[in-house]
């Protein structure tokens, strides 16, 4: 999953995941990523997945975004790649991955050897003149 993470501006320390895509980011109510401060457009910024190349960024034609202090109008994304629009800087990386417990899994594996291995015991001592 990918996250930007606010880094100065009236929102500075909050985390927005981005879940679908194109994911837009402007101070209009429709953007997934609102922003309300002094040089920000209302659809600023588009964030697109672009299959193979990757996070593929686009700036509105008539807006100014910089991507780690070089200015650009469309730039190939990479985690920790900072973002300047307006007074607003957003960090853009991947987020955490969440680890899944499998300790339930395996123990319900090994259960179902011991069934299995049980199953196959019975039989062979019920065939057993």
């Amino acid at each position: 999953m990918i996250q930007f993470s606010i880094l100065s501006g009236k929102q500075a320390g909050a985390v927005t995941a981005a879940r679908r895509f194109p994911f837009f980011i402007g101070r209009n109510d429709s953007a997934n990523l609102r922003l309300e401060e002094p040089g920000v457009w209302d659809r600023h910024l588009e964030l697109d997945l672009q299959m193979p190349v990757g996070f593929v960024l686009k700036v509105h034609p008539h807006a100014k975004a910089t991507v780690n202090d070089q200015p650009v109008q469309q730039a190939l994304l990479r985690n920790g790649d900072l973002i300047g629009i307006g007074a607003a800087r957003i960090r853009f990386g991947l987020s955490e991955t969440r680890q899944w417990d499998l300790r339930t899994r395996e123990f319900l594996t090994w259960a179902a050897f011991a069934a299995l291995g049980a199953g196959q015991g019975a039989l062979i001592y019920r065939l057993l003149p």
